[in-house]
């Protein structure tokens, strides 16, 4: 949409991390390899998952869901990154912006609902064992994940028709590495009160329900584990709690700081770092999270490491 005044962006130029010629070569041998790192290390949680029988329980369905998820979210924004970093000026058209950003919306959505779903199967693993193969059944499972996509899908088209809702003319040089909304909030003209506190509602509604859901579920499990007598049965109940705590801290410690905190209070550059940690690096630390401090999926690995040592 456009007045008299002004004529309609058609096109939406990135200007990226830093215009440095030296620090945007060294930037991209980073980003590249992060990269690189992200996609093999997710790939080879959902091959060996698929291919490991010993693998296939409710924890690691979810885990595989997300290394899926991981790998999307990365390369929603990850691409465009690098190709700035080459190209004097990178330019997305209307379109493209708004599907890049609905992308992102939705797989970071879906990190959200995940990472609640399973902890909601580590408290039904460590609180009720001998009912886990009934209570966490194939069915339930796929009703756990049919309602978190659910979840995904009404949160992506609410923030996403608020985008579309937006005007732009003039201005169309979004100070960021990708199309995220706040930038773009800042460039429409005439923005309305509703597509200011809609999305920031609906985020901090994922967010909150979802930190409900794992905040209940370790209060149990923190309960049922002091229950435990010995020692060494409360570190084995901990050990398999660990991997999903730290990937819950890193990924809503930044989510919340981008997308609850009002803007006003962080400037842009503390916007593109925090931005830079949750689409990029953690999709990148979430497979070495879950694989290095895990026994069984280390044993997996060895075990079909073995399997194609004896076959070759």
């Amino acid at each position: 949409m456009s007045d008299d005044n002004c004529t309609a962006v058609t096109e939406f130029i990135i200007l990226g991390l830093t215009d440095d010629p030296t620090l945007q070569v060294i930037l991209f041998a980073i980003f590249l390899g992060v990269y690189v790192v992200t996609v093999a290390g997710n790939l080879s949680i959902i091959i060996l998952i698929r291919y490991s029988s010993q693998l296939h329980t409710p924890m690691y369905l979810f885990l595989s869901h997300l290394a899926f998820v991981d790998i999307g979210y990365s390369s929603s924004v990850t691409p465009l990154m690098l190709i700035n970093f080459l190209e004097e000026k990178t330019s997305l058209p209307l379109g493209g912006c708004v599907t890049q950003f609905y992308f992102i919306a939705t797989f970071g959505t879906c990190e959200c609902f995940l990472l609640a779903v399973m902890a909601y199967d580590r408290y039904m693993a460590i609180c009720n064992p001998l009912l886990y193969s009934i209570n966490m059944s194939p069915r339930i499972c796929t009703l756990l994940l049919i309602t978190a996509y659910l979840g995904v899908s009404v949160n992506s088209w609410i923030v996403t028709g608020c985008l579309l809702s937006l005007s732009f003319c003039a201005s169309n040089k979004i100070n960021h590495f990708f199309c995220d909304y706040s930038p773009l909030l800042k460039l429409s003209n005439f923005p309305d009160v509703l597509a200011e506190i809609l999305p920031a509602a609906s985020a901090g509604s994922v967010i909150m329900i979802t930190v409900i859901i794992i905040i209940v579920s370790y209060a149990y499990i923190l309960f049922s584990v002091l229950k435990i007598n010995s020692t060494e049965g409360r570190s084995k109940a901990f050990s398999t709690c660990t991997s999903h705590l730290t990937a819950v801290t890193l990924f809503y410690g930044t989510t919340t700081f981008i997308y609850v905190m009002p803007s006003s209070s962080y400037s842009t550059d503390e916007n593109k770092v925090v931005s830079i940690f949750y689409t990029v690096m953690i999709p990148m630390l979430n497979p070495l999270i879950y694989s290095l401090r895990n026994n069984e999926v280390k044993g997996a690995l060895k075990k079909l490491m073995n399997k194609k040592h004896l076959f070759s």
